[in-house]
């Protein structure tokens, strides 16, 4: 079981970390600018799913493998790159769809903004280099169930996410709902949306192997 203390201490860590604006935070607003604060929540939740899978990756030992291997560090960070880029054309191509004020801007299929926020979650590589760097150091090694502590304190950061995200997505959906008086301001900041999201795809890639 992990220290009360440790507990603590990277709950504290999480926030401070968290608050700070990252890749998470502007995919959230890309893609709540574009499909209203609705559409960002879906997102925050399909997201929050795919850190975990990567937070059960990490308390198995998977993370640490992803994470020393360039080749395999490499195809995460690209496959995640590319689908952020793909979601952003995709939110410039249909950026006049929900140009009425009368059509709602939210996808009908929930299931498939929750997928699709899931695949970047999963294939995020910073979520990746900071399980693996970070989480280790508020294990208590002596109390053992190693894989529960990890699984645990990763659990917590997500969930942290999960409520900082949500408010960045509202907050970018109330901006977006003042813009959907007009059909030409909204379909802006539809293409303002995409573009964010393809500039956060282009910069991941670019960046160093595992920076």
């Amino acid at each position: 079981m992990v220290p009360l203390s440790n507990l603590l201490a990277f709950s504290l860590a999480a926030v401070i970390l968290i608050a700070v604006p990252g890749p998470s935070v502007l995919f959230v607003i890309g893609r709540s600018l574009a499909l209203g604060w609705k559409g960002g929540v879906l997102t925050v939740l399909g997201n929050a799913a795919g850190q975990l899978v990567q937070v059960a990756a990490v308390a198995l030992g998977v993370g640490i493998v992803v994470a020393q291997s360039v080749m395999l560090f490499s195809v995460v960070k690209l496959a995640g790159a590319a689908y952020l880029v793909y979601l952003g054309i995709k939110a410039i191509r249909h950026r006049r769809d929900h140009a009425s004020p009368e059509r709602p801007p939210v996808d009908p299929r929930p299931l498939r903004l929750m997928a699709e926020g899931l695949v970047v979650g999963a294939t995020n590589p910073k979520s990746v280099v900071f399980f693996v760097a970070v989480l280790p150091q508020f294990v208590d090694y002596q109390s053992g169930t190693i894989p529960f502590q990890l699984g645990l304190l990763g659990m917590v950061f997500v969930l942290i996410a999960l409520v900082s995200d949500s408010l960045w997505a509202i907050a970018a959906g109330s901006a977006r709902q003042w813009f959907a008086r007009s059909p030409r301001r909204i379909s802006a900041m539809e293409a303002t949306g995409g573009a964010l999201m393809i500039g956060l795809g282009s910069t991941l890639a670019l960046t160093g192997t595992k920076s």
